[in-house]
């Protein structure tokens, strides 16, 4: 894969909704952040007609476009906005734009009934298939990626490597502390009598590794939990404004920790792709 430019531009799926413009509010924060130009995209296939139900067609594509970049140019007034209107159903439009992409936002309704709770297919598939870092904000999530608001960055010791360069270079952009969490659990063999000591010490001795992967100058966070590693970070999400995880990717799926935290976080999720060095 081609190495990214450091202008490659920060990419935002947009489709007219309250929650892709949400996701859009927090795209220009960090695209501003990164000094890199927004790029909007909004998927519109030649052949679209309103879904089952609907009492009003969709607005004109440009429209939407429009809409959103007005909503930019209000929030980051200097901040460089690119539109794109692609002809495609949106998992594909999107997954061709994170080829040249810094970072990807896509916002999510979740399912009818459910929202902020499950996933759209778009959301999922985008994560599990993009080949840059992938930010997933479900409607309950903070519209801005600064001021930080809960004051961390969170990522799971066990990841990849690369999901870690990413987690320090964000919180080093925010200017926030990062947490490096290890879950541990005893072996399922152990009666509850049995001390954990030794294998709470053994997760402990992982972290130093972890921390080679961070630069100087950001301030580290570390600490062990017994319990399931999707359990523990999305317990983490609670008291983070981004929660960092490796893609763990198996045949076009993601992990089972992954899968777990895009469902349930309760602040945005970035899913990096392995090999990726956070762009």
């Amino acid at each position: 894969m081609t190495d990214p430019g450091p202008s490659w531009p920060l990419v935002v799926g947009v489709d007219g909704s309250a929650p892709s413009l949400r996701a859009v509010d927090w795209a220009a924060d960090e695209a501003d952040l990164r000094g890199v130009p927004l790029r909007l995209v909004h998927a519109a296939p030649a052949d679209r007609h309103p879904g089952p139900g609907a009492t009003v067609p969709p607005p004109p594509a440009g429209d939407v476009l429009a809409v959103a970049a007005r909503r930019v140019h209000i929030r980051r007034p200097g901040l460089r906005v690119e539109e794109e209107l692609a002809p495609d159903e949106p998992l594909c439009a999107l997954i061709r734009a994170a080829r040249s992409a810094s970072l990807l936002v896509v916002g999510t309704r979740g399912r009818a009934g459910v929202t902020g709770v499950l996933l759209g297919s778009v959301a999922l598939g985008v994560a599990a298939r993009a080949g840059c870092p992938v930010v997933v904000l479900r409607g309950s999530h903070d519209n801005q990626a600064v001021p930080p608001v809960r004051g961390r960055i969170v990522v799971g010791v066990g990841e990849h490597p690369a999901a870690v360069r990413f987690a320090a270079a964000e919180a080093r952009r925010r200017g926030v502390p990062l947490e490096v969490a290890r879950a541990w659990r005893r072996p399922a063999s152990e009666t509850a009598g049995v001390p954990a000591r030794p294998h709470e010490k053994r997760a402990s001795g992982e972290l130093p590794a972890a921390l080679a992967y961070v630069p100087a100058g950001v301030e580290i966070h570390t600490r062990t939990v017994e319990g399931p590693a999707r359990e523990v970070l999305v317990d983490a999400s609670h008291t983070a404004d981004l929660l960092v995880l490796g893609a763990g990717r198996r045949e076009g799926r993601l992990g089972r920790v992954t899968h777990t935290a895009l469902h349930r976080s309760a602040c945005p999720v970035a899913v990096v792709p392995h090999g990726e060095d956070g762009r």
